[in-house]
């Protein structure tokens, strides 16, 4: 017989509430943005798709990020899709900040860095920022995007992995 488990989230059960987050299984993404210091990245696994028309994007960043700030206020950044042989860049932007020494990547048109080798790329425009609780919704015009084919890197459960394919 299966557990079932029904709760109201509260400060008191955010594991549990992460828990049922976490069995939504996502792709993984690195975005960028120039700034000031340098080239700036963080792993995101909050992308969508909002509009085709005009082509918008959003994304999720937590205020609590030493790179918010970065992002909040730039007006370019690329959402990078990230392949199943890019695990260690996934986890060099969720750990470091210098991992663009380590990278293969160019600069974009509007000076934003784009990671080379990734399923899918979307350079944008800062449409909107929106207020949502511990994190914001970012909203981006694109502005070109790129693809290849291969296989995603995926989010489930708390833990990174490529998708299996059944015969």
């Amino acid at each position: 017989m299966q557990h079932v488990q029904s709760f109201t989230p509260s400060p008191e059960n955010s594991r549990a509430f992460r828990d049922a987050l976490g069995m939504f299984g996502t792709g993984v993404t690195v975005v960028t943005t120039a700034s000031a210091q340098g080239p700036v990245g963080m792993t995101a696994n909050s992308f969508s798709s909002v509009s085709m028309d005009p082509p918008l994007v959003l994304w999720s960043p937590a205020k609590a990020s030493r790179r918010f700030a970065h992002f909040a206020n730039a007006t370019h950044f690329a959402i990078h899709v990230l392949s199943h042989e890019q695990d260690a860049v996934c986890h060099g932007f969720a750990r470091s900040h210098d991992i663009f020494d380590r990278l293969d990547w160019t600069e974009g048109r509007d000076g934003t860095p784009l990671i080379e080798g990734c399923l899918s790329r979307f350079e944008c425009r800062m449409s909107a920022l929106h207020d949502a609780g511990d994190h914001a919704i970012v909203v981006g015009e694109v502005l070109r995007a790129t693809m290849t084919d291969g296989a995603p890197l995926l989010f489930y459960r708390g833990r990174i992995g490529d998708f299996a394919q059944r015969a």
